[in-house]
């Protein structure tokens, strides 16, 4: 909401919140930090206002009204260059940015691995199938259940080329049309999320190059944002399969999802699964 929409109230508590914020970040940096002197006659510790106003290029009085929370024009350099001087993490940038009535800018893809965390709970998930996947629809960490049901093998790199390019898939996934559209608007929806990475436009043109069916559905751009849905899907060596799944952010990795599998109550998805594990039959075909 605009900072003008606000209600007088939401506006006091704004301007009482960016005040606070502000001033206890101030507080935790000494002018050495910054590579300043510090000077004579200090009262409290931390850096002055004017002191952040001319390591960040700013006008003093303009900062002074934005710790104030008054209602003055914001631009995103000015809140990075704020940001940069207070040395705030990417949580605290992304909280000023919002007390200050603008969107955080979207994070970089992450280069670092998936956490130790995630890993445990796709692992502990089992016997059910569990995966995630990165920003632009990789495949960076399957169990065990999620090979033996989806197929997931080692060529498998993107859970959005296999859907597309494999034909066994198609024909042993139950609702293939439907879930294709779901796939596509989501894509579609990822790659309106973050307009600066090239990625997601080579990603969509190799793909409707590489399968008419892809290049049909986006063709007439769809847009989706389901977390959750019902997929099902015959198995060759156990039969029809069932799941409810669930998307799930990875806050330590921007733009991934977890996804979570549970068969569908009621029916023998759970046991024919259960089997498979111990059986180590041969996997079926990649999941979208």
């Amino acid at each position: 909401m605009e900072v003008s929409k606000l209600s007088a109230e939401a506006r006091r508590r704004r301007s009482a919140e960016i005040r606070a914020f502000l001033r206890s970040r101030r507080a935790r940096l000494t002018p050495a930090d910054v590579g300043m002197a510090a000077g004579s006659g200090r009262r409290t510790p931390g850096l002055r206002r004017e002191e952040v106003a001319v390591l960040a290029g700013v006008g003093v009085s303009w900062y002074t009204w934005l710790e104030q929370g008054r209602d003055i024009n914001v631009s995103a350099e000015v809140l990075e260059a704020v940001s940069r001087v207070l040395r705030l993490d990417p949580v605290e940038r992304a909280h000023l940015y919002l007390l200050a009535g603008l969107n955080p800018p979207q994070a970089a893809p992450a280069d670092r691995g998936v956490p130790a965390g995630i890993r445990r709970v796709i692992d502990g998930w089992l016997p059910r199938p569990a995966y995630v996947i990165d920003r632009h629809w990789k495949l960076v960490a399957v169990n065990r259940a999620a090979q033996l049901v989806f197929g997931y093998g080692e060529l498998d790199h993107s859970c959005l080329v296999s859907f597309f390019t494999n034909a066994h898939f198609r024909s042993v996934l139950c609702g293939w049309e439907e879930a294709a559209r779901q796939i596509v608007g989501l894509f579609r929806a990822d790659a309106a999320r973050y307009p600066d990475d090239p990625e997601f436009g080579r990603l969509a043109e190799d793909m409707c190059a590489a399968s008419p069916a892809f290049a049909a559905v986006w063709a007439e751009h769809p847009v989706g944002a389901a977390a959750e849905g019902i997929k099902s899907l015959v198995h060759p060596a156990v039969g029809e399969l069932t799941f409810a799944y669930t998307m799930l952010p990875v806050s330590d990795l921007p733009g991934a999802r977890l996804l979570l599998y549970t068969p569908a109550e009621g029916s023998p998805t759970e046991a024919r699964v259960a089997g498979l594990l111990d059986a180590g039959a041969p996997a079926a075909v990649p999941a979208p």
